[in-house]
């Protein structure tokens, strides 16, 4: 099933040379991308730190496309106001860190922001099937949260092929974080998917001679 022509691209600013970041934003901006997708993990619910309020402020100070903010982090609730007062467009909790999702989630579409739900892979959605209604956004995960350059797990192919009808249900975007290289982009645009976040295997994957960004980009856009 095909809802959409279109496809929404959003790199993953982790993936980007943070020793020329002013640069890097300047230039994703300018190649025509959608919003810029922002990690933020604490180092507990997923083994690993990344994305903190300084990169929140230098996104603000290079662009004006919105940020996705991916919060891998517990106790999520205490920090949409945080978040949201650092420039904050999308805002995406995870129902496995939040035993009160969605509170959290409505809290998330008063301040102005919207509410996304992230989805790790070994988590169902019978489990949260009830919290799809509440969402603009929904983040699918198809590796394990915490690190880039991860493969890509076939089991949650099923999954998505559910979310994607789920989508075109309930009006959220869904959005795929995880190893998305141009195939798999194809075969999920496919399946509903309409947003991919764009990290090593698609954007930022180093090669002596890789095309600029917008190069690249418009290559992505032309698959579908």
């Amino acid at each position: 099933m095909n809802h959409s022509t279109e496809i929404k691209l959003f790199p993953s600013i982790l993936c980007a040379d943070h020793g020329i970041l002013a640069q890097e934003i300047t230039d994703l901006t300018a190649a025509g991308v959608d919003a810029i997708h922002v990690d933020v993990m604490d180092g507990t619910f997923v083994p690993n730190f990344a994305c903190g309020a300084e990169i929140m402020r230098t996104l603000k100070q290079h662009t004006h496309l919105p940020l996705d903010v991916h919060l891998m982090i517990t106790n999520p609730a205490a920090y949409i106001d945080y978040f949201r007062a650092l420039g904050a467009d999308t805002i995406s909790i995870h129902a496995e860190a939040d035993p009160h999702a969605a509170r959290t989630l409505a809290k998330i579409r008063e301040v102005g922001a919207i509410p996304g739900l992230a989805i790790n892979p070994g988590t169902s959605i019978e489990s949260i099937k009830e919290l799809l209604p509440l969402c603009g956004h929904v983040l699918a995960m198809t590796v394990n949260p915490g690190f880039a350059g991860q493969s890509f797990l076939p089991f949650t192919l099923e999954k998505l092929r559910v979310l994607g009808t789920m989508a075109a249900q309930h009006g959220f975007t869904l959005c795929v974080d995880g190893a998305m290289d141009p195939d798999k982009i194809v075969e999920l645009h496919a399946m509903g998917v309409n947003a991919f976040v764009l990290g090593t295997k698609s954007l930022f994957y180093p090669q002596p001679n890789r095309p600029a960004y917008a190069e690249i980009i418009k290559k992505l856009r032309c698959l579908v």
